[in-house]
């Protein structure tokens, strides 16, 4: 570990600004800092009902996650769930019928190929009955909630209907597995977590249709969204940067610092996405070489202590993870920009990601959303202080 590294996690450390430690636990975990779900409901904005019970259920899954309870991890918590749903568990999206009418005819063929598409657009118009049909139904929907549940509803019968194993020759794709591929609604609940997250960090065994039932609820919305936005290590030395990442994906706003770095060092104008690979639309890296990938490659090649190729991409494939800040790539770069800029190496910046979808009235930025997280981050601070709990 370089000077710069240890200096930085030690400043980190002795000072508490950070939410996640160095060590993968989190800072505060002093006994008096404990928040009681009394105090929690106070620090909830007032405008909220049942306050008392969404407090309840912070404390319930703080301590299950054994995240400390102080004023700063619930704020953090507080200030994300209020910005993805306002505390409503399954909150009315304007214009939701309307938009998820108009995605299923602009990608029925891309999800379903030309044949199935024909059948599922009959069925659409014509099922159940023609003058209630599952089109006319879709129109209807306003939460998240009643358009998952009907397009479950659809698939089923769709399926059966149609034969689909019959159709596609492939058995994964029948029944639930067709509707998780043509379900739209891939974020859910009060935090807006997305499926493939809530799948692989699931807290019981069960099914697909049961995991998205529960991220319905109060307490499975908070439980899936907490364990995202808090349960894994970053040394950001504000929570902006985890709001970023909340939004971009984790260690986003690291990685973004990491391309901004590589710009310096080797003259290249790369987009600090966060993301050092590309991925398929199932999380998995491609085989293809993203621009950052290549633009290190190009950089080392003029260094023979510098890392192979092939450690390159080994080392981007912990991206997603603390580990990368250990690998022999991160620290070259780090080590490579300290040298030539004589300036501390940035730990964090702010990723620059287009956000899009359906459900938003027009398209954002991660800086859109991680500044309005932490205005109401600010204001939680602000009642902690006022009510003495910091």
């Amino acid at each position: 570990m370089n000077r710069y590294r240890q200096i930085h996690i030690s400043l980190i450390c002795a000072l508490s600004l950070s939410i996640a430690a160095c060590d993968g636990k989190f800072f505060s975990t002093e006994k008096d800092s404990k928040l009681s779900a009394e105090q929690v409901s106070k620090l909830i904005p007032a405008r909220v009902k049942d306050r008392d019970s969404w407090a309840n259920d912070i404390i319930q899954i703080t301590d299950e996650l054994k995240i400390p309870q102080d004023s700063q991890n619930i704020c953090t918590i507080i200030a994300v769930v209020d910005q993805e749903s306002n505390f409503v568990a399954d909150p009315v999206v304007p214009g939701l019928g309307d938009k998820a009418a108009r995605e299923i005819n602009q990608r029925l063929e891309e999800k379903l190929g030309s044949k199935m598409a024909g059948y599922f657009e009959t069925m659409l118009k014509t099922k159940p009955t023609p003058e209630d049909n599952y089109l006319n139904q879709v129109r209807k929907v306003k939460t998240e909630r009643e358009l998952d549940q009907l397009y479950r509803e659809m698939f089923d019968y769709y399926s059966k209907q149609y034969h689909v194993s019959l159709l596609t020759g492939a058995a994964k794709l029948v029944g639930q597995d067709v509707a998780e591929n043509f379900n739209p609604i891939t974020t859910l609940g009060s935090m807006q977590v997305h499926i493939h997250y809530a799948k692989a960090h699931k807290r019981s065994f069960m099914t697909i249709n049961q995991l998205r039932d529960d991220l319905y609820t109060q307490n499975g919305g908070l439980y899936y969204g907490i364990h995202r936005l808090m349960m894994y290590p970053a040394q950001y030395d504000k929570p902006l940067y985890r709001f970023a990442d909340y939004n971009s994906g984790m260690y986003s706003s690291r990685n973004a610092a990491f391309q901004k770095m590589l710009n310096k060092l080797a003259n290249t104008d790369l987009d600090l996405d966060g993301d050092l690979l590309l991925y398929n639309k199932d999380g998995d890296a491609k085989l293809q070489k993203s621009s950052t990938e290549i633009a290190l490659i190009q950089y080392f090649s003029t260094d023979p202590t510098a890392p192979s190729a092939g450690s390159i991409r080994s080392d981007l494939k912990d991206e997603k993870t603390q580990a990368f800040e250990n690998s022999a790539t991160y620290k070259y770069i780090v080590k490579q920009y300290e040298a030539k800029t004589g300036q501390t190496a940035p730990y964090a910046v702010m990723p620059k990601v287009v956000i899009s979808g359906p459900k938003l009235s027009r398209d954002y930025n991660t800086n859109w959303f991680a500044e309005r997280v932490n205005g109401r981050y600010t204001q939680c601070m602000s009642r902690a202080k006022h009510l003495k709990l910091t």
